[in-house]
């Protein structure tokens, strides 16, 4: 960003409004996504204001120390880092958690997934559902249930170390650590650690990327988020068919499976033929706010 002023007390002083445009026009010219956006959240993290509170600060001199920061936040982004990891934290259905290299970056598509199992029947009627959070990363799924249903019992699991290590970071940030037990286990083992038909619902965001799509990805995906949590196999279905194997064990009868999948390749159609052939029952394709077909959620043997 280079240094444009106004005249204060005979002094050259920078607003924060030309530095968001001087940031916004830089990030542009380097190819990165969303460009005010990532300036807006940068500014508004320095300054510990929320993003929408930012016009009122346009006209405001920003001091060196603040010029500084945003200069290197800024050059971070530009390098192709994701904005979210710069920040060091994202939030999600009203909860900030931690991010890092270590798990993907929670999306708002997520935060309906959320929804989807929150406002399904069989976890509306009990007291205390057993919940399974499978692929858990930086915990968002998990932690957002325990803090929106205190009477669920929540598992995450993941068979990244790190990834869960993160997860318990921050669910220890959230006060959430007794109403959350962390598993690092494949999905193979589950079997070997919880008994047969013990939960009530599945809930998972699994990789689904197809491997040949993989590397079409944009940098700030591909180069920082771990490509355990993206590549899905060849057609991006691999992991989530073994969580629905998983899950007919797992799952209750009347227990429900709510995957977010790949609003391409058909992955919903297909991932309903396969649940169907595994003896799911009132399977649904639902589509996220965008219009995109994203979700499949069904039920083992009952009705949610």
């Amino acid at each position: 960003m280079a240094a444009k002023t106004s005249d204060a007390g005979g002094e050259r002083a920078l607003t924060l409004g030309w530095l968001l445009d001087s940031s916004e026009r830089f990030l542009r010219k380097k190819g990165a996504q969303d460009a005010r956006l990532a300036a807006e959240y940068l500014a508004a993290r320095i300054l510990k204001r929320k993003r929408l509170e930012l016009p009122l600060l346009f006209g405001s001199v920003m001091p060196e120390r603040f010029v500084e920061a945003l200069r290197r936040g800024v050059m971070r982004v530009a390098s192709g880092e994701p904005v979210q990891y710069v920040l060091g934290q994202w939030a999600f259905r009203g909860i900030s958690v931690k991010v890092d290299r270590r798990a993907l970056i929670p999306r708002p598509e997520t935060e309906e997934l959320v929804g989807l199992l929150l406002n399904s029947e069989r976890v509306k009627g009990s007291d205390s559902p057993v919940i399974l959070d499978y692929g858990t990363g930086t915990g968002c799924i998990a932690l957002a249930v325990a803090s929106e249903l205190p009477g669920a019992r929540v598992v995450a699991a993941d068979i990244s170390a790190d990834a869960l290590a993160l997860a318990a970071e921050n669910a220890a940030m959230l006060g959430l650590s007794d109403r959350v037990t962390f598993v690092n286990t494949s999905l193979v083992d589950l079997a070997d650690v919880f008994d047969p038909g013990v939960f009530d619902a599945v809930v998972s965001n699994p990789p689904y990327i197809p491997t040949a799509a993989y590397e079409t990805l944009d940098r700030s995906v591909k180069d920082y988020e771990p490509r355990e949590a993206l590549d899905g196999g060849a057609d991006g279905l691999d992991t989530a068919r073994e969580i629905a194997d998983e899950s007919a064990m797992l799952l209750s009868s009347g227990g429900g499976l709510f995957m977010e999948l790949s609003a391409e390749d058909d992955h919903t159609a297909k991932m309903s033929e396969y649940l169907r052939e595994l003896g799911f029952e009132e399977i649904r394709c639902v589509r996220d706010v965008y219009g995109a077909e994203r979700f499949v959620c069904a039920v083992l043997g009952g009705g949610i």
